[in-house]
């Protein structure tokens, strides 16, 4: 088994089969002289193997990471785990096919306490070193090691509550320092040495993102996108960038043109001082292009650029992840983006003419496009909107209020059109995205996973409604100081991002006639 290098100066182009199209990809954009963090790829074959035990494919494991972790330090001038000059990794996961936030992620592989020292050495900040221990933290014992994160939720909010407050952006180096050695009391119980050790910590967190290509949401999301074919996920090992340095740092994602409706237009959603699972996981309401405009234009101006070169490359609109370090723009992968369908017959005829693709290639891309769903619909509506959001999928729902996947499951199967609402867009409500008409969340971003997953399934969704709290337990939402039980009937509007207490009518247009019907 060989590992890929990506930033040895190579040209060579790999297929997504052999290492998966995340990595593929960066291969390309290191090749182009973009802004890449290094980095080195465990293939595809090696999963199942690895899954199965296999005493060869345990040997080319421990082998290919010494091996890549060696590359990694010669290519930073940085050493693993170290007290001085610390390296640090992400450990993410890579199938032939995209599959948005179904595999899993660990980010800042390799924070000891000695590279907890390192960092503040070699940074002069403390809050971005204990920062970057709690993460790894949280992420670690959950991912790779299975513990419930309650009780570190629990932990943070007596931590904010004494400071006081409002959250954790909020507490400054001391406090974070409390909080990381705190949440490792939690977990003394787990350690079996890979608390100081970073190569024990690679390993598990290696073996955790092989593991997840069979977890409940990644064969529910290949069984609902027919790609049951996928041999497996690749690892790719990368040189982390810390977008959690301050105000001149931060986490993104991009889209090249607007993926609900095809305008030739980029969307950003960015956080700063944040790394990027605060924004893909949906449980930050990110800022959006007008923030990074306005803080950091350089930065804009560079990421405009990259992504019509992008676009160039690859011929059809890309969503990229990105990271701000202080100031420097890293680009950590680029994807064709998923869209609406509205939005897909939009960008195919635009590209043509734009002359990035023949017609036959336009053709292609729209084939098995469901016609009904280019249908224009509104909702014939009087009155205001309980609340407004953020439209992050178009379209038009009308259904019943559930608040977990497992009740807009229930609902759907009886018969019955669902809204899912719930507290944020984790993508482990797959199934119940696909059972659902509708999806809103209080929380959460554009960009984030789960509504690249809803546009990909046509589904209207809105993020980020703010005044929205939602009790699971006690089966109702507060919408602006209304209440909705389970059950209740919701209209929603994924264009504007308003939404309406009842069942409203549907609007549609066709090319003959305008229709008004029910749902």
């Amino acid at each position: 088994m060989h590992i890929v290098l990506i930033g040895d100066g190579s040209t060579e182009r790999h297929s997504a089969d052999a290492i998966g199209a995340k990595a593929a990809n960066l291969t390309r954009m290191a090749a182009l002289g973009l802004p890449v963090p290094p980095a080195f790829v465990l293939p595809v074959k090696l999963c199942a193997a690895i899954l199965d035990n296999n005493a060869h494919a345990e040997r080319h494991l421990r082998n290919g990471l010494k091996e890549g972790i060696a590359f990694l330090e010669q290519a930073t001038g940085k050493h693993f785990g170290d007290r001085r000059q610390p390296l640090l990794v992400s450990v993410r996961s890579g199938a032939a096919r995209s599959m948005p936030g179904m595999l899993d992620t660990v980010l800042d592989v390799g924070c000891t306490s000695d590279a907890v020292h390192g960092l503040i050495r070699t940074t002069g900040r403390p809050r971005l070193a204990w920062d970057c221990r709690r993460r790894f933290l949280e992420s670690y014992t959950e991912t790779v090691l299975g513990f419930d994160p309650a009780p570190f939720a629990a932990r943070l909010a007596e931590l904010t509550a004494s400071e006081p407050a409002a959250g954790l952006r909020e507490l400054d180096s001391e406090a974070l320092e409390r909080l990381a050695i705190d949440e490792q009391a939690l977990i003394e119980d787990l350690d079996d040495g890979w608390l100081e050790d970073a190569v024990a910590q690679l390993d598990g967190a290696a073996r955790a993102v092989y593991r997840s290509w069979t977890s409940e949401r990644a064969q529910t999301y290949r069984r609902l996108q027919n790609l049951d074919d996928l041999r497996g996920t690749a690892v790719t090992v990368q040189a982390m960038v810390f977008g959690n340095g301050g105000l001149t740092s931060g986490a993104g994602v991009a889209f090249s043109r607007d993926p609900s409706t095809g305008l030739a237009r980029p969307m950003i959603d960015v956080v700063l001082d944040a790394q990027g699972e605060d924004v893909v996981s949906g449980r930050r309401t990110p800022d959006t292009e007008e923030t990074i405009a306005r803080s950091l234009p350089a930065i804009a101006t560079e990421l405009g650029d990259i992504l019509k070169r992008l676009e160039q490359e690859f011929g059809d609109v890309q969503d990229i992840e990105f990271t701000i370090e202080d100031g420097k723009l890293w680009i950590l992968q680029t994807r064709s983006a998923k869209r609406t369908p509205r939005a897909a017959l939009r960008i195919a005829i635009d590209l043509v003419h734009e002359k990035l693709i023949t017609p036959r290639e336009a053709l292609q891309r729209i084939d098995g496009i469901d016609l009904g769903a280019l249908t224009e619909t509104e909702l014939a509506v009087a009155g205001d909107p309980l609340t407004t959001g953020i439209g992050a999928s178009g379209g038009i729902a009308v259904g019943r209020a559930a608040f977990e996947s497992e009740s807009a499951q229930r609902l759907a199967a009886s018969g019955e059109p669902v809204i899912l609402m719930r507290p944020d867009t984790s993508t482990a409500d797959v199934a119940g995205f696909a059972s659902a008409a509708g999806i809103v969340t209080a929380i959460g971003a554009r960009t984030a996973h789960a509504a690249l997953v809803a546009r990909q399934l046509g589904k209207p969704c809105i993020v980020g409604c703010s005044s929205m709290a939602i009790d699971v337990a006690a089966d109702r939402a507060q919408l602006a100081g209304t209440t909705i039980s389970g059950g209740d009937w919701i209209s929603i509007d994924g264009d504007s991002g308003r939404i309406y207490q009842g069942k409203r009518e549907i609007l549609r247009d066709t090319p003959r006639h305008r229709t008004r019907r029910n749902r």
